[in-house]
């Protein structure tokens, strides 16, 4: 297993958002920030050998990590075929061996298995093929800019209905929120650390070259 700060190095050559869309709230995830948050998760024993879902993949930040970790497949989804086509230029340029796949999707309503769908028997009582545990990993909106807070809520639902387990970054001072989310439909957050979002001037009412976010990042298990 790689050190957070050689899976840095390896993500360093991703590249962000030609054209990002302020609507979508399309920051980058800085490699450091996702190199950590995918070595939580492997450590964890959630990326090795497991399907990992990236909602709101972007230009593929958190997917790439986590393809470079062993995964038995990689599936990043969003909704803006642009960055999509970053994604797998990104792909090309970590140079990851991982089964990867880029699904043009909107996040919150993606075409993808449920566990319960994976889980469920076939007519002659015996289990489907497809029973590998998915891993989600995101850094959805926070509705910051359209005043719709918690845009986040649709893509844990996601999460909820498609993972055994799931990484997501989000606002500071969002653990009432997630913790109630992940009660109130059959989860639990089993970790959270603090993170910083160092995001660069990209759209006109950004008055500073950069700026720095605090951000938390939740682990939560599915039942």
């Amino acid at each position: 297993m790689s050190s957070v700060s050689a899976l840095a190095q390896r993500l360093g050559v991703v590249a962000g958002f030609e054209d990002p869309q302020v609507g979508l709230e399309q920051y980058p995830t800085p490699p450091d920030l996702a190199a950590h948050l995918i070595h939580v998760a492997d450590l964890q024993g959630d990326v090795e050998g497991r399907r990992v879902v990236d909602l709101g993949t972007g230009t593929g930040m958190l997917a790439l990590g986590a393809a470079l970790r062993g995964p038995e497949s990689v599936v990043g989804v969003d909704i803006d075929p642009d960055p999509l086509r970053t994604a797998r230029e990104n792909e090309r340029r970590v140079g990851t061996t991982a089964d990867v796949s880029w699904v043009r999707a909107d996040a919150t309503d993606a075409p993808l298995r449920s566990r319960a769908e994976s889980s469920a028997g076939t007519d002659d009582g015996s289990a489907q093929d497809d029973e590998t545990p998915t891993t989600v990993v995101m850094n959805p909106p926070f509705g910051a800019q359209n005043a719709n807070e918690h845009a986040d809520r649709a893509f844990l639902a996601t999460a909820a209905r498609v993972a055994t387990v799931s990484y997501s970054v989000h606002n500071a001072n969002s653990s009432g929120f997630v913790e109630a989310f992940a009660d109130d439909n059959a989860g639990k957050v089993t970790r959270a650390y603090g993170a910083e979002l160092d995001l660069p001037r990209q759209f006109e009412f950004h008055d500073a070259d950069s700026r720095t976010v605090d951000a938390e990042v939740f682990r939560i298990a599915w039942d």
